[in-house]
């Protein structure tokens, strides 16, 4: 199922919500440049406002859902709703950006981890906890993002911050990786919860991939295809009627 039919009529500036699948190495802000570019000439509205209801990094992959016009009055609302992700931890190791960012910074030892210690560990995340965002994170500090004053090597005091954990589970375990999937509040970082996980089962631990696979009700399965939902956009005329 799409998110949308394909031969029903779009008003854009009274507002879509689009499903979309963020390709790897794409920022958020990325995804939204490239569909408000095409969709100020289907609209004709230079400014036209397009806007996306929670960050994905960029080497996460999976849904983002975008308001276009009107309903960009919603992205707080939506920001707000439960969000499903599935990933791997990489045991054994950590980075300053908890994910394939930056390099291995420390090697533990992952010999006396089991699947029954990992199933043990993750009673201490499940419910609401407190959570360190990463350094290198968007989070502005003194008006300026994390993550840039990190690539800068300045000193960041980061602030934990309560969040909630409604289900985790684990799979497909091997001596230094182990599959997850995880349902979680808003603000959560799940770059956090890997390292946090790593050191709770005295090892490390970091992010090795991560897919965002529902918002809420809407899923991954029901999103677009990026370069599909440009192709699309491309076959609508624009203001003036033209289709260019």
């Amino acid at each position: 199922m799409l998110p949308f039919q394909l031969d029903q009529d779009f008003d854009f500036r009274a507002g879509e919500l689009l499903l979309v699948d963020k390709p790897m190495g794409w920022t958020s802000f990325d995804v939204v440049n490239k569909l408000r570019y095409r969709l100020k000439y289907i609209t004709g509205v230079k400014r036209f406002k397009v806007g996306h209801a929670g960050t994905l990094d960029p080497l996460a992959t999976g849904l983002l859902l975008i308001c276009t016009g009107k309903f960009t009055k919603r992205l707080h609302e939506l920001q707000g709703l439960t969000k499903e992700y599935t990933g791997t931890i990489q045991l054994g190791a950590t980075t300053p950006s908890y994910d394939k960012e930056t390099e291995v910074d420390h090697t533990f030892p992952t010999d006396h981890i089991t699947m029954d210690l990992i199933q043990q560990t993750k009673a201490q995340f499940i419910g609401a906890i407190q959570q360190m965002p990463p350094i290198y994170s968007a989070i502005k500090i003194d008006g300026e993002r994390a993550y840039k004053n990190a690539r800068a090597g300045k000193e960041i005091e980061m602030k934990s911050r309560p969040v909630t954990i409604h289900d985790l589970e684990f799979s497909n375990f091997e001596k230094d990786a182990v599959d997850f999937r995880v349902v979680v509040s808003k603000g959560t970082y799940i770059r956090s919860l890997a390292f946090d996980f790593g050191k709770a089962l005295n090892s490390g631990g970091y992010l090795a991939g991560l897919v965002r696979t529902k918002v809420a009700d809407y899923a991954l399965e029901d999103a677009w295809n990026l370069d599909k939902l440009m192709e699309f956009l491309k076959e609508l005329p624009d203001a003036d009627g033209w289709v260019k």
